[in-house]
């Protein structure tokens, strides 16, 4: 079965200006164009939307999605078994945190006590799933599956004191390297202060410390833009800023 533009943004709930700007970026072009100019879809093009949307759903950029799909070693079948897994992470990450608010309101309600722990399982779980999403495949990728994996179990079982440190580090983190950034110099004391706390928010994460991996993490705020989104959402050009305060910290060069 063949689809126009309109028909094929009908049956996948999105719109055709998506369908147009799709091709034009690169990443779904139509089957043909008809005598009248109309573009036409086919199945293969109907499932390669689907594998679209599914990482959109998952949270990543199109460039992302364009070079994955568009690499010559992409596998449709592989790529649906990955969709599956992080949907049935995602399906008992819901039903963690359906399971804290159910157990938040009969403890609202006097039926059950319920401890401080319990409240930040949901929460904390997510982080995890969350950064998972996002950037579990590069960071597998740079440092292995056995230190990202410790990694996440670190993170799991920290207690609610170790959850509002590391929150705590982050904000002064910013607030530091805000400071400096006025100042302009990543060699300043408040922009060294800021790459100390940023050391000691790793190690929250981290199973072991090395300058190498933390001056590598840094770069990567840089080299990857849903990091460099992150921390420059607090100001153009944090995330290069803190990474030559660590540059500078751990005496690693550029």
């Amino acid at each position: 079965m063949e689809y126009t533009v309109q028909k094929l943004g009908n049956l996948a709930g999105i719109s055709t200006r998506t369908l147009r700007y799709y091709d034009e970026f690169g990443i779904l072009k139509p089957a043909r164009i008809n005598s009248s100019g109309y573009r036409i879809y086919g199945q293969a093009e109907v499932d390669r939307l689907q594998q679209i949307l599914f990482y959109r759903e998952l949270g990543l950029s199109l460039e992302r999605i364009k070079d994955i799909m568009n690499a010559p070693s992409f596998d449709g079948a592989a790529a649906l078994k990955e969709h599956r897994e992080q949907l049935l992470k995602r399906k008992e990450q819901l039903e963690l945190l359906i399971a804290n608010v159910e157990k938040t309101l009969a403890q609202a309600e006097g039926r059950i006590t319920m401890s401080n722990k319990e409240k930040f399982d949901g929460f904390k779980q997510k982080l995890v799933e969350d950064n998972e999403q996002k950037y579990g495949q590069e960071v597998r990728a740079k440092y292995g599956d056995s230190a990202v994996d410790k990694s996440n179990r670190k993170l799991a079982g920290m207690s609610e004191e170790d959850y509002t440190a590391i929150q705590q580090l982050e904000q002064d983190m910013f607030r530091l390297l805000g400071q400096a950034m006025e100042l302009g110099d990543p060699a300043s004391e408040p922009a060294q202060q800021g790459a100390e706390l940023h050391r000691k928010w790793l190690t929250f994460y981290w199973d072991s410390y090395t300058k190498e991996a933390h001056a590598g993490v840094a770069q990567m705020y840089v080299d990857d833009e849903r990091f460099t989104a992150y921390y420059d959402k607090e100001k153009p050009g944090f995330a290069a800023f803190l990474r030559d305060a660590v540059f500078i910290y751990t005496g690693m060069k550029a």
